[in-house]
């Protein structure tokens, strides 16, 4: 049970042209640079829109869970089941992390007092700016580490990605694509199907552990907001990735980071 969290969910009154629309344009950066978005869509929940810190996370999760969803047939088209049998190890060596992070982080999170969580928030949410610039603009090699030693710190890794991204309410695949590069030497286009096999499972049990909440009635009361919402990302991300390239990486990411990082700063100020 939560210390001060609202557990009275706040309905949101803005139109749904708006809410659509801001899906869509958190969609389009997403989709920008391969993602869904998840990152941006939380602070404009609690900054522009006015949730409350775990009522914004709650639905960013389920918001997330959709576009995910979404994701995966047309990742799977783009690599052959063939190659990702050959891979189904690494996806099994991170969910052994990732599951019990996903539920760890949403017990952690309802149990936040609501000051805690927006200041948790705003750091992670500079560590998400810190990861997009290193992604993006640093190659990532492999530390080619022994088996037990690789196993292990997938195991880790797995763990801290599921945290963030329960808590964060994200897919996790700005942190998992370069995880997994670094870790065991896949291909960034492997990759990024193999971080959705790993987010899909690890979100339904952060889902799962939020559904026990009192807090998680807030999708409930808006869920028209977030359908629309959701169908906003799914088309922005669609859009995005049709722009993929026309903005050069070195003017978008640091952009894009920017945007975090301000964002992180009115979070952690947020009454």
């Amino acid at each position: 049970m939560t210390t001060d969290q609202t557990l009275v969910p706040l309905r949101s009154t803005h139109s749904l042209p708006v809410v659509f629309g801001a899906g869509a344009a958190i969609g389009v950066l997403g989709g920008m640079i391969g993602l869904g978005g998840a990152e941006f869509r939380l602070p404009l929940l609690i900054g522009m829109l006015g949730f409350a810190a775990l009522s914004a996370v709650i639905l960013n999760k389920a918001m997330s869970l959709v576009v995910v969803v979404t994701a995966l047939p047309a990742r799977l088209a783009a690599v052959s089941f063939g190659d990702l049998g050959a891979h189904w190890g690494i996806a099994v060596n991170l969910l052994a992390g990732s599951l019990l992070g996903a539920w760890a982080g949403a017990s952690w999170a309802v149990r936040m007092r609501s000051a805690t969580l927006y200041k948790v928030l705003a750091v992670l949410m500079v560590g998400m700016a810190a990861a997009l610039v290193v992604s993006h603009t640093a190659t990532v090699g492999s530390l080619d580490l022994p088996g037990p030693v690789q196993v292990v710190a997938g195991v880790v890794a797995g763990f801290g990605i599921g945290v963030v991204a329960a808590i964060m309410g994200v897919a996790g695949g700005e942190l998992l694509i370069p995880t997994i590069v670094l870790l065991f030497g896949a291909d960034i286009k492997l990759a990024g199907s193999l971080s959705l096999l790993v987010s899909l499972p690890t979100m339904l049990v952060a889902f799962a552990r939020y559904s026990r909440d009192g807090s998680f009635a807030v999708i409930g009361v808006n869920l028209r907001f977030a359908a629309s919402m959701a169908g906003g990302s799914i088309v922005g991300a669609l859009l995005g990735g049709l722009l993929l390239g026309v903005i050069p990486d070195i003017v978008l990411i640091p952009g894009l980071a920017l945007i975090l990082l301000v964002s992180a700063v009115k979070v952690v100020r947020h009454k």
